[in-house]
């Protein structure tokens, strides 16, 4: 191999000049501060540990970009807080090559200088990014050997489009003789023999592209040659990290321990008693726990996986303690794997788990606290009622509240000292104060998608602006401060998510909550809203301002004054009542009539209100109900017709001469014409129709399983799915039914006709479907609800009423059977014309729909609108996927720090269901006898209910969405909108019982169910 230079000096001095470029320049007084540990306490100096780095080698011809990606790679992975230096080809040869010339011999010796100088670096714990052309294999073939963290970037670009760059006159001066030695022409150039990826960086490529691909390809699948396995400064078991931090951390004390492997036990087990019998608090309570050689990495914790004993006393408890626990080992037993013992706290105040860093990646704190049972599990076990998470901005931690504040002071200092700012830390507080660290670890979050936290500031600071200038008061709405929520109305977590692609909030947009909600809404009777969008983006976080939802419920004709004190009302029940922010109309506005109003608003006058405001509300809701079921003329039978149109239209958009533009275009306004407005209305309908349900409830004429059964005997879109399944030919089922799919508004999601294996089981005899139940009224109860009709002057009759309420379910969810089909085949549609422009289905969800009406109205290159659009698609959404929001905001100091909500579900029938857990990700086979957890109660996911599952839990939905008539119509106990926080913690037990009798989920962690249990929760009944 070729020699360096003797005189490294200049070696040196390079690697001063490439450190000073790196962002943390604390890394040296971390080093100080962990090596005078290392000191004081020699049994934790890493034997043989190097800091090793990876090396980005970006090779190509001059002209290709290497430089240009090579940079913005830099950008990107110093945003994200690593340790990296960049180092460009030119700027090489003057600082360490400025000895040698261009011949092919020189141009190896310099080649190798630059693998050298990489090399050592990466040994520092820097990431290097090298732009050169060093096209010589036994250099390539030399650092693949020498260099453990090596990516190799081939960016190829083809000579006759070289020459037509020719941004440095190279070729032209070899072409007229006034260059010499040039790579590619009179130098032999050797393309790279087995690259980590190549880049044609020609056409269609650019450089975010280019460097998302790195990241994917090259970053985030690190293989064999990962950069290292844990950040510095945690060891190899979580005991050991424990013990290592001891003597460091300041703002929290670390319990002793007596720690001992797998194989020490076994050689000698009294020994080890002896030892945690020797200590001071060896014969109080203990807690035994697990710290095997697989937990805590930094690529996955396995949280939970191995057992803790907690309270254990006495030498024979200890002895069966420490048994259970590598018992629990299993198939993952291993020799050098430990359990340790520490004393048991007592008199916990507070205890939970903190991350710095939310699971997306953003620069959060975020903590999940129990504050009530005195525990230390009840977070990591999930099986803890009350439990509170809090988000707060890194940035502005001034915001967190005093009594979390010392845990946000330890996870600053574990982050200074571990140099890692991704750490997941379980803490408990004592009733003295005192706070105490029981376990750090890694945590494996999502890639930020090159998004600098700085960015993350920006867009909070944007935000919390935004929520400031929409709750002025204005002069066309009522109500004196706003409100914003995902729940409420039309809501759009339910519907498109919370990050949804900007392909689906721009259709969702505009085909609802720009325009089309409002006129329907004036239609019906109510305030006119036409000037105002229901959603607001909050950098792509989908929001309904509430207090314009709130106008928009108010009854036209009522007066000014009494409606901006009702609509002040209804803002100041749901900020006291967050929690109902899924079922406001059902629990805090007044939007139709129904036969329990009289008693509904009676608590209107514990709030000021007059008898008098209270008839004129009446009155207004009684004539607007009046005028939507009323007979022929009823505004709902209008909008029913409507629908019939959209059916017979849509045939003749498809079949006509157009180009895919203006067909997607067409389909969309005739949707939103003859689709999305009349479903506005049969939603309207559907809703009024549901209240009145339930007050003939509430007033005792029906009882609670009559209107189960009642719901159960409607003939919905849902209930002709899962008969049409069992009795249809494959190929005519699809026909009717293969437009729907569960996401909606989503490209990405498959349409029931373009995976049917997926959604459903056609191998085998599909059961039949049990004939819906037959509802029928008593003459009594006849007779009771015509008179009650006549007492409260509603113009119908009780056939009539019985009639209403069936179609207005039943209509609302035709409706969206059938406008949905033009949106379905409207994303089919932009997903053809992606690939004809050579663009994928995963890029055209980052479209806007701008996009598509800028191509019809306007000339110019189709791909190039496209992609454009896409670009600014990706950026926005990458900085969208860092962001955490509460539900509701009420304030612009919400936006950056904040407690979630508590969550209260709708638990759907009276049923009760034990069972394991499955969710979407598992094989549909898998489904059958367990309970499935759903994001959303979006009718796409009817076909889970071919699959013989247990019950199900949906993330989004209210009370009255699609999911929920389905599971009263199939009577599969179900729990609607648990809300985030809540999913997330029940859906990573093994087990859990749905009651929905008492409105209660139990998790059951372990698969030994106790017989206490079981009796808590029953099997389907």
């Amino acid at each position: 191999m070729l020699e360096v230079r003797n005189d490294v000096s200049f070696l040196l001095n390079i690697c001063y000049k490439c450190a000073n470029r790196i962002s943390n320049i604390s890394f040296h007084n971390r080093c100080v501060m962990l090596a005078t540990a290392y000191e004081a306490n020699p049994r934790l100096k890493p034997v043989g540990e190097a800091f090793t780095g990876r090396v980005f080698w970006v090779t190509g011809l001059s002209g290709a970009g290497k430089t240009t990606i090579g940079r913005e790679l830099w950008k990107r992975l110093r945003a994200e807080g690593h340790h990296v230096a960049f180092l460009d080809g030119d700027e090489l040869r003057g600082a360490i090559a400025d000895d040698l010339g261009h011949s092919a011999e020189h141009r190896r010796q310099s080649a190798m200088r630059n693998a050298r100088l990489c090399r050592l670096l990466a040994e520092q714990g820097i990431d290097v990014i090298c732009a050169t052309i060093s096209m010589f294999h036994d250099v390539q073939r030399w650092n693949r050997q020498n260099i453990p963290g090596y990516r190799e970037i081939y960016v190829r670009v083809p000579i006759e489009e070289l020459r037509r760059r020719d941004g440095k006159g190279l070729y032209a001066g070899a072409e007229n003789g006034a260059a010499r030695n040039i790579v590619g022409l009179d130098v032999p150039a050797e393309a790279p023999e087995a690259p980590d990826i190549v880049l044609d960086n020609y056409g269609a490529l650019d450089v975010a592209t280019a460097v998302q691909r790195i990241l994917e390809q090259c970053v985030e699948k690190q293989g064999a040659h990962a950069f290292r396995e844990t950040p510095t400064g945690i060891r190899k078991t979580k005991a050991e990290t424990l013990e290592a931090l001891a003597p460091l951390v300041q703002y929290a004390r670390v319990l002793p321990q007596v720690r001992c492997s797998v194989a020490e036990w076994r050689a000698d087990p009294s020994r080890i008693l002896s030892d945690i019998n020797a200590e001071t608090w060896g014969c109080g309570r203990l807690i035994v726990r697990s710290s095997a050689m697989s937990e805590d990495g930094a690529a996955k914790s396995l949280a939970g996986k191995y057992d803790s004993v907690l309270g254990v006393m006495g030498v024979t408890a200890v002895a069966n303690a420490i048994d259970q626990v590598i018992d629990s080992f299993g198939n993952d037993l291993d020799d050098e794997n430990q359990v340790f013992i520490q004393p048991m706290l007592e008199q916990v105040v507070m205890a939970g788990v903190a991350f710095s860093r939310s699971l997306g990646g953003g620069p959060y704190f975020v903590i999940n606290y129990d504050d009530c049972s005195g525990l230390t599990d009840r977070v990591t076990g999930g099986l803890g009622e009350n439990l509170k998470t809090f988000y707060c901005l890194k940035s502005r931690s001034d915001a967190c509240p005093s009594s979390l504040a010392p845990v946000v002071a330890l996870l600053k200092e574990l982050e200074t000292l571990l140099h890692y700012d991704a750490i997941d830390v379980e803490f408990a507080i004592t009733g003295e104060g005192q706070l105490y660290l029981l376990q750090v670890r890694p945590l494996t979050v999502g890639s930020r998608g090159g998004v600098a936290d700085e960015q993350v500031d920006t867009a909070v600071a944007d935000i919390e602006q935004k929520v400031e200038l929409l709750s002025r008061p204005h002069p066309y709405l009522h109500g004196n401060r706003a409100i914003f929520g995902v729940m409420p109305d039309w809501n759009p977590a339910e519907m498109i998510g919370l990050r949804p692609f900007p392909l689906s909030l721009s259709l969702y947009c505009e085909l609802i909550t720009d325009a089309i909600w409002a006129y329907q809404r004036d239609n019906y009777g109510y305030k006119n809203l036409r000037s105002f969008p229901l959603l607001v983006s909050f950098n792509g976080l989908p929001y309904i301002d509430v207090r314009v939802d709130f106008n928009s419920f108010v009854p036209g004709d009522l007066s000014d004054d009494l409606s901006s004190r009702l609509v002040n009302y209804y803002i100041d029940r749901l900020l006291a009542e967050p929690h109902l922010h899924d079922k406001v109309e059902f629990e805090i506005i007044f939007s139709c009539y129904t036969l329990d109003l009289p008693q509904r608003v009676a608590r209107l006058g514990e709030y000021g209100f007059s008898p008098h405001d209270l008839d004129e509300l009446t009155s207004a809701l009684r004539n607007l109900t009046n005028r939507i079921m009323h007979g022929d003329t009823a505004l709902w039978r209008r909008d029913r017709a409507k629908i019939d149109v959209l059916e017979r239209r849509l045939p003749g958009i498809l079949s006509a001469r157009m180009d895919k533009v203006s067909r997607i275009y067409w389909l969309l306004e005739d949707c939103k014409r003859y689709g999305t407005l009349p479903f506005a209305g049969l939603a309207r309908a559907g809703f009024v129709a549901v209240q009145l349900l339930q007050s003939l409830v509430t007033v005792g004429v029906l009882t609670g399983d009559e209107r189960a059964t009642f719901m159960a005997s409607l003939d919905t879109i849902g209930a002709q799915v899962g008969r049409d399944f069992a009795q249809l030919p494959k190929q005519d089922f699809l026909a009717r039914y293969g437009h729907l799919r569960p996401g909606t508004y989503d490209i990405l999601s498959p349409r029931y006709d373009e995976a049917p294996d997926l959604y459903f089981d056609w191998s085998g005899a599909r059961q039949p479907v049990s004939p819906s139940p037959r509802f029928a009224l008593s003459v009594e109860q006849l007779r009771r609800i015509e008179q009650l009709l006549r007492e409260h002057r509603l113009e119908i009759d009780v056939l009539s009423l019985i009639e209403f309420i069936k179609a207005g379910i039943e209509g609302r969810e035709y409706s969206k059977f059938v406008f949905t089909r033009s949106l379905s085949d409207v994303l089919s549609l932009i997903r053809q014309l992606g690939e004809e422009h050579g663009i994928s289905a995963e890029d055209c969800a980052f479209l806007s729909y701008d996009a598509i009406r800028t191509l019809y109205k306007e000339s110019g290159s189709v791909r190039e609108v496209l992609m454009q659009s896409i670009r600014q698609g990706k950026e926005r959404h990458a900085l969208t996927r860092n962001l955490v929001l509460p539900p509701v905001i009420a304030s612009p100091e919400e936006v950056v720090a904040f407690h979630l909500p508590p969550s209260q579900p709708n638990f759907i029938t009276r049923k009760s269901v034990t069972a394991p857990v499955a969710s979407l990700g598992d094989p549909p086979e898998t489904f059958a006898g367990r309970i499935l957890f759903v994001p959303s109660a979006d009718p796409g996911f009817d076909w889970i209910f071919s699959r013989n599952i247990a019950g199900f839990v949906t993330q989004f939905g209210g009370a009255n969405s699609h999911m929920a008539i389905r599971a009263g119509e199939l009577g599969i106990p179900a729990v609607i909108g648990a809300g985030e926080s809540l999913f997330q913690r029940w859906r990573t037990a093994r087990t859990i019982c749905l009651d929905c009798m008492n409105q209660k989920v139990l998790t059951i962690e372990r698969p030994e169910v106790t017989e206490s249990q079981l009796n808590a929760c029953p099997t389907v009944a």
